[in-house]
């Protein structure tokens, strides 16, 4: 007796075909690119962040040397060199992505690119605000003027 056993001429497929690679790899670039474009963004974000927390110490620490030290103290900033000085520290640089303005007392414009904020051995001050804009985000330190009293917000469109 003959027994003829039937076996299929294909072969089962065993991997991936070249389209399916493809896809894979295309959709592997696709999240790469949206994870590089999600920590570029969160990079600006964090710097202007910090650089709104500094101005805001260095404000603080303006505010109280002049309490401490018995003498008018100033927190200047310089819009062309990009920098801040607080009272007797070494002048400090704004991050390159970050834009500054400063609205503070006319008396207290120190040049055509520099002003600003003084205060008193009693705590207050002439008043004003640093405002710091970098990719759509903006953060503003405000100090007010009869208390001294530094805030620093997120201002939200």
């Amino acid at each position: 007796m003959l027994t003829f056993i039937h076996r299929s001429s294909q072969r089962p497929q065993r991997g991936f075909s070249l389209i399916e690679v493809m896809v894979v790899v295309t959709l592997i670039g696709l999240m790469l690119g949206m994870v590089a474009f999600s920590l570029g963004r969160g990079v600006s974000s964090a710097e202007i962040r910090n650089s709104s927390k500094k101005v805001a110490a260095n404000l603080r620490y303006t505010r109280s040397l002049a309490m401490r030290s018995r003498a008018q103290q100033s927190f200047v900033v310089d819009l062309e060199a990009r920098t801040w000085q607080a009272g007797n520290r070494p002048p400090e640089a704004f991050p390159k992505e970050v834009d500054i303005t400063i609205d503070t007392a006319r008396s207290e414009l120190t040049g055509e690119n520099a002003a600003g904020i003084r205060f008193f051995p009693d705590g207050s001050s002439t008043g004003g605000r640093v405002t710091l804009t970098a990719d759509q985000r903006e953060w503003q330190v405000g100090v007010e003027w009869l208390t001294g009293e530094i805030t620093r917000a997120e201002l939200l469109e």
